[in-house]
């Protein structure tokens, strides 16, 4: 099979694999549909991830068809349409069972990181059971395409801002996470949302989907003045960062209200300082970490009932030959691109 690569001289190389076999008793292998490049496959080609292991076929971010099971899954059958979880998790572990699979002591990212990832044509994926779910009858690989990675994301940053319905919720970042971050704030009846971020075009993506109710361009207008101006110069009830950046983690604490809480779902490439003595007084509560993606199937719930949809977020869709062509689109943003989707025809 045809599998994409970082090789020894630090180029995407698409490659010759074998198939993978079952290897665990709950491994499932899974002929992948369409999967998709995401900002951490970035992350490591360009060697900001140090546990990546060298020529491991890269992705995490997919959706397919079962083709073979290990002897202890019950749950799922050759033939079942499944969305993948980006994390690799045994659901029996401490942090497990506490909802902490990001750091589940036999898992992790593994997929695409340490162990043959998506952007291939079949994958075995450790922990199927529960790295895996099952897609309802209604519901279409592109719609279920983001669920286990940036979908669960955006949910993790509404979830752990604490939202109370009525809010008032800033998302930093209108690119895939922060506009996934807006579609779940409303799932949690916040009462305004407001879209920050440098890109006009991204701004209107969450404009034209009704995402957002306010549009700020900080090269345009003063941040913390308009966000003083819609919250009667209180603040955000709730701050989501998904830009990664030191200027947006600087916007973050800056324009949330005292006693609120700042969530980072970003990820950065430069470690970012607290400036305790300036926010002294605010009593902000900082939450941040890898997603715990334990609502993939909530969302293919909400998914189904029309609540949410992710399907504008397919800007460019191209065949899986075509993939290093899709990384360039998607690194670059060329063409105003959200997401690629690659098709394994």
């Amino acid at each position: 099979m045809k599998a994409l690569i970082l090789n020894e001289t630090g180029n995407l190389e698409i490659t010759e694999r074998p198939v993978p076999k079952i290897i665990e008793n709950r491994d499932v292998i899974v002929k992948v549909t369409l999967s998709s490049i995401c900002t951490s496959d970035i992350h490591i080609t360009k060697g900001f991830v140090p546990r990546a292991i060298p020529k491991t076929a890269l992705g995490h971010e997919f959706v397919g068809e079962v083709v073979e099971t290990g002897s202890e899954i019950t749950n799922l059958k050759k033939g079942d349409r499944v969305a993948a979880n980006c994390i690799t998790f045994c659901g029996e572990c401490f942090f497990c069972k506490k909802g902490f699979i990001n750091n589940c002591e036999k898992g992790g990212w593994e997929l695409g990181c340490r162990i043959d990832g998506c952007q291939a044509e079949y994958v075995r994926v450790p922990f199927g059971d529960t790295g895996l779910t099952k897609l309802p009858y209604n519901v279409s690989y592109e719609d279920a395409l983001f669920v286990g990675d940036i979908l669960s994301s955006g949910y993790f940053g509404a979830e752990l801002c604490e939202i109370k319905a009525g809010d008032t919720v800033a998302v930093i970042g209108s690119g895939p996470v922060g506009l996934c971050s807006m579609a779940c704030a409303k799932t949690f009846s916040a009462g305004k949302i407001i879209a920050i971020d440098i890109d006009d075009s991204r701004l209107e993506v969450a404009r034209k989907n009704n995402l957002a109710d306010y549009f700020i361009n900080p090269q345009k207008e003063d941040v913390n003045a308009a966000v003083k101006s819609i919250t009667k110069n209180h603040g955000a009830d709730g701050v989501i960062e998904a830009a990664g950046n030191e200027k947006s983690f600087e916007t973050a604490w800056q324009i949330a209200r005292p006693n609120s809480v700042v969530a980072i779902v970003a990820m950065y490439e430069n470690p970012q300082i607290l400036p305790l003595p300036d926010m002294y007084g605010k009593n902000l509560i900082f939450k941040t970490g890898g997603v715990d993606a334990v609502h993939c199937e909530k969302l293919l719930q909400l998914i189904s009932e029309g609540k949410i949809s992710t399907n504008f977020l397919i800007t460019h869709t191209l065949p899986f030959n075509e993939i290093l062509k899709g990384y360039d689109i998607f690194e670059n943003k060329k063409d105003n691109c959200l997401k690629v989707a690659l098709r394994y025809d």
